[in-house]
């Protein structure tokens, strides 16, 4: 096995991890880091489902009580259950949907390092904006959400299908604005990332099931052991993080690296194989 390619399986492993749970991109990272890296080609999309999955992994083993505690809820028919199960749903609803219609145009004319650039730093100002205004809190915990609630952080989502702007981001942002307090706001982002990215993963399988290859076995299990260490470490640090913090550090990460991408690509310091 060729170390050189391992050591970026690790790499990219690690980015998927640490940036799908928060609000910075996992998705913009991906590309980003995969263009340096020269692992962006079909076999390198192939990768990302995997380390995806992983990091999906990350999230069920962190709120495993919690997800047993709803499929217990769920088998003797609980009420609380049943909600919290029916507002994930209804919240995944709009992504599924608008994905299917235009996901494959996004693709075409986003999916590259000057547009991904330019939408970190509209949302790092975006975050920056939501951090300067007094938040009432309606909602203090997941379980207090109805399906209006769920409905409103479906749609903000919905927003992360352009490449750059953050899955995480978009529904903890989202969130704060419908009256949720922070950690609920990132734990219902947690939640709702089981049956997205699950989904998501599932789809990219099917589409790509030709370029699955034996002979990748090694980067895949690199790649997904350091996506589920690396993802879990961000959930957990996150948690911690939003109960003294905001989230005025992840804006102007996003700012920053943003204004790096385009620089490097204006000066020709980095040759980006799309802008």
């Amino acid at each position: 096995m060729d170390i050189i390619l391992l050591l970026k399986a690790a790499t990219l492993g690690v980015v998927e991890g640490l940036t799908e749970f928060l609000p910075i991109s996992s998705t913009g990272h991906l590309i980003l880091v995969g263009d340096l890296l020269d692992f962006n080609d079909a076999r390198g999309k192939v990768f990302e489902i995997v380390i995806q999955f992983a990091a999906i992994l990350a999230v069920c083993w962190e709120y495993r009580a919690k997800l047993a505690q709803v499929t217990s809820g769920l088998i003797q028919k609980q009420e609380a259950a049943q909600r919290f199960t029916f507002n994930l749903f209804i919240a995944f609803l709009p992504l599924a949907i608008l994905g299917l219609l235009f996901g494959k145009a996004i693709k075409e004319h986003l999916f590259a390092p000057v547009p991904v650039a330019l939408a970190f730093i509209i949302g790092g100002f975006v975050i920056l904006w939501a951090e300067k205004h007094t938040h009432t809190v309606s909602i203090e915990s997941v379980d207090d959400m109805h399906w209006k609630d769920a409905v409103k952080m479906g749609l903000a989502q919905a927003l992360a299908l352009i490449p750059g702007t953050s899955r995480s981001g978009s529904t903890i942002i989202g969130g704060l604005f419908f009256g949720l307090s922070r950690k609920a706001a990132t734990e219902f982002s947690f939640f709702l990332a089981i049956p997205t990215l699950t989904a998501a993963t599932l789809y990219e399988v099917v589409k790509y099931r030709d370029q699955f290859h034996a002979d990748d076995l090694g980067i895949f299990l690199v790649g997904s052991i350091t996506s589920f260490i690396s993802a879990f470490i961000a959930v957990r640090g996150l948690l911690r993080y939003i109960s003294r913090h905001d989230f005025t550090i992840f804006a102007w990460y996003r700012i920053a690296f943003g204004l790096i991408v385009l620089i490097t690509s204006y000066t020709g310091l980095v040759s980006w194989s799309a802008t």
